[in-house]
Formats: C-alpha cells, sequence, structure tokens
C-alpha cells in the first residue's frame, strides 16, 4: 500500500515562523549551494533580501544576485557577518581555511549546517573553538532536479529545532533521513556515490537495446525510464526489492534467463562491493581532513 502522505518539514517551518532564520548566507553557491537557493527561496524559507551568497568569481556572484535578487559576491566575511544560518556548500579540503577566515565574524549562536563530503560536526566545533550547533547533510546530485536523497545528522550542540530547520531547507530538494553520523561514511558510498553506479547500469542497458537494434536515443529513454518507474515502486509500496523482482519474474519466462546472467556476470556483488569501497575512501577523506 501506498504511504500515507505527511506533512513536509517546509510546510512545517512555513507554519512556525519562530524556525525561520533571520539572516542566511550560502558560502560556496555552486550548483548545489545555487540549488538550496532556489529551494530556500520558493520555500519563503528566508526572504531574498535577508539571503547572501558568496562564489570564487565576481560574475557568478552578479549572476546570482541578478536571477534570485540575492547580496552575492566573493567576501565570505561579509556574507557571515551578522548570519544566524550558515550554509557550508564547500569542497571538503577548502571547509578548514574557510572556517579559519570566518571565525571572527561568525555569531556564537549561528546554526551551521555543512554539506561538505566527510567533514564531520566534530571537525567544524573544533575548528570554531566553542560549542557550535553544526548539522552535517549529505545530498546526491539529483536534489538540483528537486529528486536527490539527503541524510542529516546533527552535532553535539545541535538541538531539534536545528534538524526540522535542515529538513526544511533541503526537503525542497528531496526526500531526508536523519541518521546517526556514524552511518554518514556508508551513506556517502551509497546514496551520494550511487548516481554514478545507475548512470553506468542505464548506459549498459541502453547499451544492449543498441545491440538488439533500437536507436540509441529511444534505447536510453527505455533504459532510463525503466529505473525510475521501478524505483518509485520501490519506494511507494514499501515491499522488498526481491518481491517486486519475482512479480517481474514469471516461471520459464525471459526475465529469469537475464537474471541468471546477471548473477553469473556477478553484478550484485559488485555493486556491493562498489559501495564498500566508496565509503571506505570517504572514510580516508575524513582521516585526512581530520590530519
Amino acid at each position: 500500500m501506498k504511504p500515507k502522505a505527511e506533512r513536509t518539514p517546509a510546510a512545517h517551518l512555513k507554519a512556525h515562523s519562530h524556525l525561520h532564520p533571520q539572516h542566511l548566507a550560502v558560502v560556496g553557491a555552486g550548483k548545489l549551494g545555487e540549488g538550496l537557493l532556489s529551494g530556500i527561496l520558493g520555500t519563503q524559507l528566508a526572504p531574498a533580501s535577508h539571503v547572501a551568497a558568496t562564489v570564487a568569481h565576481p560574475a557568478r556572484a552578479s549572476y546570482l544576485a541578478e536571477k534570485y535578487g540575492i547580496k552575492a559576491g566573493t567576501d565570505n566575511h561579509a556574507a557571515v557577518e551578522g548570519a544566524d544560518l550558515v550554509l557550508i556548500c564547500l569542497k571538503p579540503q577548502q571547509v578548514k581555511g574557510f572556517l579559519q577566515e570566518v571565525h571572527g565574524d561568525l555569531r556564537k549562536d549561528a546554526l551551521i549546517v555543512s554539506a561538505a563530503a566527510s567533514v564531520t560536526t566534530a571537525r567544524i566545533e573544533r575548528e570554531l573553538q566553542h560549542p557550535a550547533r553544526v548539522i552535517r547533510a549529505m545530498p546526491n546530485t539529483p536534489c538540483l532536479i528537486r529528486h536527490g536523497m539527503i541524510a542529516l545528522a546533527r552535532g553535539q550542540h545541535a538541538t531539534d529545532t536545528d534538524l526540522e530547520i535542515a529538513e526544511g531547507i533541503f526537503s525542497s530538494m528531496g526526500r531526508t533521513v536523519i541518521v546517526d553520523e556514524k552511518h554518514m561514511d556508508a551513506i556517502t558510498g551509497l546514496s551520494a556515490s550511487g548516481p554514478a553506479y545507475v548512470y553506468t547500469i542505464i548506459e549498459s542497458l541502453a547499451e544492449a537495446g543498441v545491440k538488439l537494434g533500437l536507436p540509441r536515443e529511444l534505447s536510453t529513454e527505455l533504459s532510463a525510464q525503466t529505473l525510475l518507474g521501478a524505483s518509485a515502486l520501490v519506494l511507494q509500496t514499501g515491499e522488498h526489492p526481491a518481491k517486486l523482482k519475482d512479480m517481474v519474474t514469471t516461471p520459464a519466462g525471459c526475465t529469469i534467463d537475464g537474471l541468471l546472467e546477471l548473477e553469473e556476470g556477478g553484478l550484485r556483488v559488485t555493486l556491493i562491493k562498489a559501495v564498500v569501497r566508496a565509503a571506505e575512501r570517504a572514510r580516508q577523506l575524513v582521516d585526512s581532513h581530520s590530519a
């Protein structure tokens, strides 16, 4: 059965004005940062006049300012000064330098939400040298089209309200889950790296269609929509994937022959190994950033 519809965190935020930040800074407004900006402004979490963003290049800043009506520039100090919510959308190796750069400008009571891969809440707390309220987020690239998967974990000093605010921000970009931070490396290997594995599967299925005489564009469309529909069926029914697989696999039919080829080729084990290896790499990045 389809799960009952629930009130979204974004709708919850609209109904509770005390959860709205007064001034918001988005640091590193690249593709992900711009996606967050669009979601924040679209759900009216903060008015454009109260939002600042930073980027590396003035031309990009001008583009963001003109498109969204926000303050945009290259000065991190100016962006975070007075902000009660700071979204960090930087590359992992840039986070330490940023925190050291703006340490004196950040409000002590500001909520820090970091989408930087592999950077722990403890690391951010340690760099800021005070009991900072930190939420860690692990989004994936489908967030750019509002179909992302985002895991959220809170640091030692973050509150339930802080988590609600983070949910409100990221729910505009897809599905959110609250997890213990110890699971973040595994989530990085699974849902953050996962789209790359899926694209490889789509490409392979499309190549099979071409091998069988289908035009490439048609074959790619068939492959991508098949994965999209199958994924939606898992989420909407709540059924175990094995049960849904059995619905397709009729006795002595063609699907079982295809499944036997997948098993012989080791697809299942290979995908498991891919996720495990990516998670191990994420853990190594954490260690290097903690050095």
